[in-house]
């Protein structure tokens, strides 16, 4: 991950140098050699994809230069770099403080996820609510949504699903039951992070997770990043509002192009790039 973008251009270099440097232990080797077991560490595989994208957005230069960002999950940390609201630095150390809290938080409550295919939003929802400790986490596409519980709570959730008639319910390979309340000591631990660090007024609107509304208040956009921890990613209705904005093409920036797909689910005209280098 990134081994071209290190090898072939100097400022990437120094960069993914300077990451090293921040985190105290030399990330690239991981991302460049490292086993499936190093790169599935959450303190790893945060900052991982962070830097991926980042590096590659800034290497871009003016052949990147977005009306308007989003991004799913941690990617949200990315599209705040790349519209200027915060340093690759400080992006950096948040992502780091942000996974370690994460882990801290699983660890404390062992709990795990569940993709839905198939269902309405609607179902999907009257059933996590019917079911303790299980929530709606991530509206990724029409038919497609992932839930977060405890994992004796999934478990029956994926039951009740199916007979619901869901097309596949399928328990993840996840540490813990992200975006729901259960991550509420991570929340309350990035907070602290956040709050004390700067978030400049940005150089054009990130779509967030937690609203799927524009946002250019730097105040907004950190309470918005807080509640992130417990609260859904509405990637769904924020792709969707992005393109009543206006939005008509999309670049996805880091590994791979998941979100591309997603995007084409929700609406199939959307011009979707994956930016390469």
């Amino acid at each position: 991950m990134g081994k071209n973008l290190y090898e072939e251009s100097t400022p990437a270099k120094a960069l993914f140098e300077n990451a090293n440097s921040i985190l105290g232990f030399r990330i690239t080797d991981l991302m460049f050699a490292g086993t499936d077991e190093d790169l599935k560490q959450t303190r790893v595989t945060q900052p991982a994809v962070f830097l991926h994208s980042t590096i590659l957005a800034l290497i871009l230069g003016d052949s990147f230069r977005p009306d308007m960002v989003a991004g799913h999950s941690l990617g949200e940390f990315s599209a705040l770099v790349a519209n200027k609201t915060l340093t690759f630095n400080d992006g950096l150390i948040l992502v780091s403080k942000r996974a370690t809290a994460m882990q801290k938080a699983c660890e404390k409550n062992p709990s795990t996820m569940a993709a839905i295919l198939g269902l309405d939003d609607k179902t999907v929802e009257e059933v996590c609510a019917s079911v303790n400790d299980v929530v709606p986490a991530n509206y990724n596409s029409p038919g497609q949504i992932v839930i977060s519980g405890s994992n004796q709570g999934i478990d029956l959730a994926i039951v009740l699903l199916k007979e619901k008639g869901a097309k596949r319910a399928l328990k993840l390979a996840v540490g813990g039951a992200f975006h729901s309340p259960l991550m509420e000591p991570a929340r309350l631990e990035l907070e602290e992070a956040i709050k004390a660090t700067t978030f400049n007024k940005p150089v054009c609107p990130v779509y967030q997770n937690v609203s799927a509304k524009p946002s250019v208040d730097p105040e907004v956009i950190k309470s918005n990043l807080v509640a992130q921890l417990t609260s859904p990613v509405r990637w769904t209705q924020l792709v969707i509002n992005m393109i009543s904005d206006g939005a008509t093409s999309f670049v996805e920036v880091g590994p791979g192009c998941v979100l591309s797909g997603l995007i084409k689910k929700v609406d199939k005209d959307a011009v979707t790039v994956a930016a390469t280098f």
